[in-house]
């Protein structure tokens, strides 16, 4: 009788636990970047909660604002000024994630380079509405010839200048990974310690969501559903980089957004690469870098964006990863793991 009643007591405070963590795990929803963002605070004080996720919002629209590529903002202020080669004051809303970007596209050898906005746009992914029809290989040319680098932006202080007519910024491959990393940053600063700030897949998350650790999917690249899951330490960011999502058909091929911007073309190499990092803006840039590299060029990349957990899914459908990503990641059954390659970065 004793062993009956401490195995309901124990059932009991299991039940009692989870209902407690579903209590307090407070979610809100609304719409930035182009995608749902979706936060998750676990928190007792639900009005801070709600206070912290309303600010938060806020911020992201005002930065949606700020560093939209092609809609009139600060952003296109910005580059209307870099285009004139005159010395002018950037705009604070505008100022450090430029800086930020400058310095790692250095890093990545230029493979990220927010500097291809011209580039982007002839692809048509400047649009609200995708086009029907590529650039002609003579547009895409004489693009080329003078294509912007991040090189092209002197910077001094607050103080910026561009050296290139055709610079046009256009933010697309870090905005989300700086905002959700300030995010992060600024419930921690107000003393909410778990939480996950998920932007259409790509995520920070701090703490845990109760008895477990956040734990997030992984998109299948090459179909609906999740290929793999990972269970966040603390204070991690998770970023993929995915051919598609935004693209458009033509004559039976598809145009990705992610172009490289030693060919002109949409990189050809990789369906998705996905970064672990505990800094949002550097996963978030590392991944569009990385797909870019592709199979053959990633791991020098990596290195120097100082990025080690890696998982890429090649055009073959192999999945190459680094040691320690694959020591954190968890397949889903349909998953052939035969396909794994494991490689240093």
């Amino acid at each position: 009788m004793r062993c009956l009643q401490t195995s309901l007591f124990i059932l009991a405070l299991v039940v009692l636990l989870a209902a407690c963590e579903k209590q307090n795990l407070n979610r809100y929803q609304s719409f930035a970047f182009g995608t749902l963002i979706e936060i998750k605070i676990r928190s007792d004080d639900k009005a801070l909660a709600d206070r912290a996720s309303a600010s938060l919002f806020s911020d992201f629209d005002e930065m949606h604002s700020d560093w939209h590529a092609w809609e009139a903002g600060k952003l296109t202020q910005t580059s209307a000024m870099l285009a004139t080669g005159e010395w002018f004051t950037a705009d604070k809303a505008v100022q450090d994630i430029i800086k930020l970007s400058k310095q790692y596209s250095l890093r990545s050898n230029g493979l990220f380079n927010p500097a291809i906005g011209e580039l982007i746009q002839a692809w048509g992914f400047q649009a609200s509405e995708l086009p029907r029809l590529p650039p002609t290989e003579a547009k895409i040319d004489s693009l080329l010839a003078d294509l912007p680098a991040v090189l092209d932006i002197d910077i001094d202080g607050d103080k910026m200048r561009g050296r290139n007519p055709h610079l046009k910024l256009d933010l697309g491959a870090i905005a989300k990974g700086y905002a959700v990393s300030a995010g992060i940053n600024k419930l921690r600063d107000q003393g909410l310690n778990h939480a996950l700030i998920n932007a259409g897949g790509d995520l920070c998350g701090i703490g845990n969501q109760g008895e477990r650790p956040w734990r997030i999917g992984i998109r299948n690249p090459s179909g609906e559903g999740i290929m793999a899951s990972i269970e966040l330490e603390n204070e991690e960011c998770v970023f993929t980089s995915g051919d598609y999502e935004r693209y458009y058909n033509h004559n039976g091929k598809r145009y990705h957004h992610i172009i490289d911007p030693r060919s002109g073309y949409p990189a050809d190499k990789v369906t998705s690469v996905t970064v672990l990092h505990l800094d949002g803006a550097i996963a978030d840039a590392a991944s569009t870098a990385l797909f870019i590299a592709g199979p053959d060029g990633w791991q020098e990349i990596a290195k120097k964006m100082g990025v080690r957990d890696v998982m890429m899914v090649d055009k073959q459908g192999r999945i190459i990863m680094s040691p320690s990503m694959h020591k954190r990641i968890k397949f889903e059954p349909a998953v052939d793991e035969t396909s794994v390659i494991i490689t240093d970065p």
